[in-house]
């Protein structure tokens, strides 16, 4: 009787694995589609559903759970709960959430503004961009360039607050591109508490 039952298990497991090859369809170019016949030509492998999703590994101790995690590779963290991805190299990993549950603001650099002229005009993310991609310092191990937008459209620019008794006029475009006017006695009503706080926002 035991091997009637493991006769029966056997070909369960044959028709369920025959299901699912059969219920995948690959092109003659190499796409693989599931839940289509048609997958999209730009992907290796398309997932078409209306009712369910995908499910990646979940991983407790990133850090030290995958060997040489290839760059670019994604799995959910639990510890930290959001999507990761590898964005260092399999011998020196560098796991970043990119899921939205992360922060998704941070405040631009420190930048010396004008005030000796009537008007101001600075590129912010050429700012923020360059102070990212080369650093003054870092600490023992890190990267050498902190990891930085590419694009100025990849943001939004917002400006808190700054010094009335400085600046007015005070604007900044979609482009990080901030203007501002000095009032006539600024020089003289500055010192070392003055301000300007601007805020990026990712898209």
């Amino acid at each position: 009787m035991k091997k009637n039952y493991y006769l029966s298990y056997s070909l369960t497991g044959v028709f369920l694995l025959l299901s699912s090859l059969l219920s995948a369809q690959v092109t003659p170019v190499g796409n693989s589609g599931i839940g289509t016949l048609v997958p999209d030509s730009s992907a290796v492998l398309d997932l078409v559903s209306a009712n369910t999703g995908v499910l990646i590994p979940r991983v407790a101790n990133i850090e030290t759970a995958i060997p040489n995690p290839a760059n670019g590779l994604l799995v959910y963290d639990t510890v930290r709960a959001c999507l990761s991805q590898n964005i260092g190299t399999p011998s020196a990993p560098d796991w970043v959430c990119i899921s939205g549950n992360v922060v998704k603001f941070f405040y631009m650099p420190s930048v010396a503004l004008d005030i000796t002229n009537a008007s101001g005009r600075y590129d912010l993310f050429d700012l923020y961009k360059t102070q990212f991609s080369s650093p003054k310092s870092a600490s023992p191990g890190a990267p050498a360039a902190i990891p930085f937008f590419n694009n100025a459209s990849d943001l939004y620019y917002y400006v808190t607050d700054y010094s009335a008794n400085v600046f007015s006029n005070v604007s900044i475009d979609n482009m990080g591109i901030l203007t501002y006017n000095v009032l006539p006695n600024a020089q003289a009503n500055s010192d070392s508490s003055d301000f300007m706080n601007v805020v990026l926002v990712v898209k």
